[in-house]
């Protein structure tokens, strides 16, 4: 399910924040369902507890995950963190277009390029 990349530069625990962010977004964990055990992740990463604690930790701060006391952490409503991104996503669209307008770029040229890249890049 996760897979650690040592030439990353960044911490494990981003690592890890990062893929559980993918796998629940893109439904792969669903809503309800329970996240592994901080323990057994831990040994199937041969890593410390103390980073996946700290990976869900931010998870739960950012909404992806909650808390159930004695039971572990579970997978929050998928809808509400999808609204959010896209809320997100659209306010740097907004401010990457300013950007672009400031610089010169037409809107044929943003057209043009928003076409090259989604046929390019968007293989989802």
């Amino acid at each position: 399910m996760i897979v650690i990349d040592y030439q990353d530069r960044r911490p494990i625990y981003e690592q890890i924040v990062e893929k559980f962010q993918v796998l629940i977004l893109k439904g792969v964990l669903e809503q309800g369902e329970q996240m592994p055990s901080v323990r057994k992740l831990a040994m199937d990463l041969a890593i410390n507890p103390n980073t996946i604690q700290k990976a869900y930790s931010m998870l739960e701060q950012q909404g992806y995950i909650y808390p159930v006391k004695g039971r572990g952490n579970f997978v929050s409503d998928k809808a509400a963190l999808v609204q959010e991104k896209q809320k997100l996503y659209w306010k740097e669209y907004r401010n990457m277009l300013q950007r672009g307008k400031e610089i010169g770029i037409s809107k044929q040229q943003f057209v043009e390029k928003l076409d090259y890249f989604w046929e390019e890049e968007y293989h989802d």
